[in-house]
Order: C-alpha cells, then structure tokens, then sequence
C-alpha cells in the first residue's frame, strides 16, 4: 500500500513540475480583480511558477496583459476543439491540471503552443494601443516601402511581444526544477512553435489618403491575425503533430520522432511524449470526461458528427422550442421594434 501511495505522489508531483509553465492561465480565476501596482500582488496567487514571480515584480504593467492572455487562452481552446471529442474544457481546471494536459500528450502540445502565441500577442497588442509604458507602436519595418504606400501608423510591437512573452512563457522551463529534461524540451519546443505561428500571422494593413476619396497616397503598417486565425493555425499542426522520444544524438540527449528517429523534429511541428486516450468514455486517469450527452451534428461527416463524436455508440433525439426576436423594423428616430417568434429545433446527443 505504501508503494502505491508512494508511486501516486511521484506521478503527481511529476505531472505538477510539467504544467508549472501553465499554472498563469489560472490567473483569470481572481487575476482580473488586482490592481497590478504593488509587487506584493505577484505572490497573493498561486498561479505563477517561481521564475515568472520574479518576472511579475520586476514588470508589474505587464500582468493586465498576461491576465487577458489567460482568458483568451482558455476561450480560444475551447472554441478550437468545440466540435471535437477533447474539447479543452480541462483548461478551466487550472492551476490544477488533470492528465490531458499534464502527461505531455499531443493536447498539452496544443495548449502551451496556443498560450504562448497568446501571450506574446497579448502584449504586442497592449504596445500598439498605448496600454504600456515601457512600449510603443513597432518600428517602422526594415523592408522598402512599395511604389504606392509607406510606412506609417501604428503597428502591433511583435518584437517586444515576443521578447517579454517569451520570457514569461519560458522561464520555468529554464530551471531543472521544472519537471524532467524530456518535458522541458517538448514544452519549450512546443512555445517556440507558437510564436512561430504567431510570427507568420502578420498582415499588412493600410489606410488610403487623399482629395475625395481617392488613394494616391497608401500608409501602412504591421499588425497581427487575430488569436482564432492563429489558433487555426496550431489545431492543424496538432493533428499532424509528432510522437518523440529522448535518447542521445552525438554526446547529447535530444527529442527525435519515435518512428523518425533519422531525422531531427523540424521547428514547424508539435511534439508529444504520451499517446492520448481516444476521449470516448470517462477515464480519470487519463483524464477523459468522455461524450456522453455532447451535443453532435447528424448531418455532418466531420470530427463533431454524431458518428465520431459518439464514438459508435449511437445517439438521442430530441425537440427544442427557441423564442427570438423578429421582423425587426427601425423607427425614426430612434427605436427599433421586434416581434417575438417561436421555432422547434432538433438536437442530437450522445448516448
């Protein structure tokens, strides 16, 4: 019995030490309520690992964005993968991380990519809008402007985004501490991969200028896709992501594909050390809520159809009565009037 105890708290504390680089995305549970101007404010939760503590005394104007970084995580996760068996609804969970997310599967690879695309976009964001006073609108790029347009505006601060978002996301990893080598790895592997993606959702944009309407002069400027363009983005990389292994290449141990094991894991993919449960039943340890009773599509043949949401199991049918509003006219001025109309749906569940 003392084994199995023993063993129980080994796992747990390997599972803690592998999330502790995630434990922010609780932040949202009070982090909103702080008013971020006193470094004592770092250490009243328990959602920061040690070394982004340190981080957060040192650049307390930065934590309004990291809090709305950790609400459009959870948001955007769970947005992502709505119409899929794992619906990231365990990331709601945090700090305390069930088995999805804390056993380095292909899920985790997902959330900590995403978290620290977030982060990074967050700020960068926060620069532009004059939120932060250690930043401002990026640089003008050092590409030549075109013939019809220069550099002008204010662009989204990519660089100091990165910087500081990297920082924060990284740092944990940085210290032994901070779960086994293997974890480590995949974790910072798998931040790096997110910003990434969150590097190449840059987008031009520009604003005409000129008499009447025309556009004989174009200003522009960098900004960044939106978080659900750039979650898009991941959720593809996670589907085609790649199982590794740690074992020595040279003198060193690195992460190689476990079927691949002749080349090197490329920049651009996901990695993951355990392999997923298929998510159908309810399984704590593996931290599978299962899909019974999810709602499915019955006419659909994609990942939310009721043939692969249900896992074969079959489903139920069963009528909704919707009241909205309706034949909406506007009346000058200035009121808008809508009739109330009933319709009836059919929804489908898992059994």
């Amino acid at each position: 019995m003392k084994f199995h105890k023993d063993l129980f708290l080994l796992t747990f504390i390997v599972n803690a030490n592998c999330c502790a680089a995630i434990y922010w995305l609780g932040l949202t549970v009070n982090g909103s309520s702080l008013g971020w101007n006193q470094t004592n404010h770092c250490k009243l939760l328990d959602a920061l690992a040690h070394d982004q503590l340190q981080i957060c005394r040192r650049n307390l104007e930065l934590m309004h964005s990291i809090v709305h970084a950790a609400k459009m995580t959870k948001n955007t996760c769970q947005n992502t993968f709505g119409d899929m068996r794992w619906n990231c609804s365990s990331v709601e969970k945090a700090p305390r991380f069930t088995p999805d997310l804390a056993k380095g599967t292909r899920e985790s690879a997902f959330v900590f990519s995403l978290a620290a695309a977030v982060v990074s976009h967050s700020i960068a964001r926060a620069c532009s809008s004059g939120e932060l006073p250690s930043c401002s609108c990026a640089p003008a790029p050092a590409e030549q402007a075109g013939p019809d347009f220069k550099w002008g505006g204010c662009g989204d601060n990519l660089r100091y985004g990165l910087q500081m978002g990297s920082a924060f996301s990284d740092a944990p990893m940085r210290n032994s501490k901070s779960g086994s080598q293997p974890f480590r790895l995949m974790n910072l592997h798998n931040n790096a991969v997110g910003r990434q993606a969150l590097i190449d959702a840059q987008e031009t944009n520009c604003k005409c200028h000129g008499v009447s309407g025309s556009c004989s002069v174009k200003t522009c400027w960098k900004g960044l896709h939106d978080i659900n363009h750039i979650a898009m983005d991941l959720k593809s990389k996670y589907l085609s992501a790649t199982k590794v292994i740690h074992r020595h290449v040279g003198t060193r141990k690195q992460l190689v594909p476990r079927e691949l094991d002749f080349r090197p894991v490329r920049e651009s993919e996901l990695v993951y050390l355990v392999s997923s449960s298929d998510y159908c039943t309810h399984n704590e340890k593996h931290g599978s809520l299962g899909t019974q009773n999810r709602q499915c599509n019955k006419t659909s043949n994609n990942s939310g159809s009721c043939n692969l949401m249900c896992c074969g199991r079959g489903y139920n049918a069963f009528t909704e009565r919707i009241v909205e509003r309706c034949q909406c006219k506007y009346h000058w001025c200035c009121y808008v009037t809508c009739k109330r109309c009933e319709r009836t749906v059919e929804r489908y569940v898992c059994k």
